[in-house]
């Protein structure tokens, strides 16, 4: 790789830059990667036919490029027949690190959101009996919309609060972001542990119970209390 990137030559031209929306402001937040928690609840644990004791967490990634901005209307995604919605609490790094230990965890925070980590539910399943990996279910073509961003400066860090998500006014998740087993702090602590955590990451911490199917033509929105709501139309 170049070090010196302020004139690049490239065979093709370079894709655009992944980013998302700040709240209040005309400058975006540049997405590096999207790292995401499995099963970061014990009731979705369990719902999901999984045991919720606190084991070790897991992880999976986004493309950054998957990034869908609030208000936007999605396609139902190909090769599946059961296309489901799961609403995240959203972390996005501002600072580097490596074996970051979780007092010093918040440091790295730049800000939060609310997000909808979209799933072909009958991809990962599938996946998941076969012991193969999620990226079919989970990294598809829009599959992490993000409301804009809030940063700690305005919101804090939060550790509880209402977190829901509803289909055509109909709520299906409804639970607390106190309920993660694997809080913020500790996620961090953990991921900085097996890579290096950089700017312009984005963290999606997992979801609670009531996940499932949305069809063509429905509305989702949902809501984090504190950080915002996001509202997403499905095609």
């Amino acid at each position: 790789m170049r070090d010196d990137m302020t004139n690049p030559d490239f065979v093709l031209p370079p894709p655009p830059y992944a980013s998302v929306a700040v709240l209040g402001s005309t400058a975006r937040f540049p997405v590096r990667r999207i790292i995401c928690v499995g099963r970061n609840y014990a009731a979705h644990a369990r719902e999901m036919g999984r045991d919720p004791d606190r084991e070790p967490p897991f992880f999976f990634m986004k493309p950054a490029d998957t990034v869908v901005d609030d208000g936007a209307t999605v396609p139902y995604p190909p090769q599946t027949k059961n296309f489901h919605y799961e609403i995240e609490l959203i972390v996005a790094i501002g600072q580097g690190g490596t074996d970051i230990p979780p007092e010093r965890a918040l440091d790295h925070v730049w800000g939060y959101g609310v997000g909808i980590d979209l799933t072909r539910r009958d991809l990962q399943l599938q996946a998941r009996e076969q012991g193969r990996p999620w990226d079919w279910g989970k990294g598809f073509d829009l599959s992490a919309p993000i409301a804009p961003l809030r940063p700690v400066s305005e919101v804090g860090h939060p550790k509880a609060g209402r977190i829901w998500l509803a289909v055509d006014d109909v709520i299906k998740q409804d639970s607390d972001i106190s309920k993660l087993i694997w809080p913020v702090p500790d996620i961090i602590s953990i991921c900085s542990q097996s890579m290096a955590l950089k700017s312009g990451d984005i963290i999606m911490t997992g979801t609670p119970e009531g996940v499932g199917p949305v069809q063509r033509g429905e509305v989702m929105t949902g809501g984090i209390e504190g950080l915002g709501e996001i509202r997403i139309s499905v095609e």
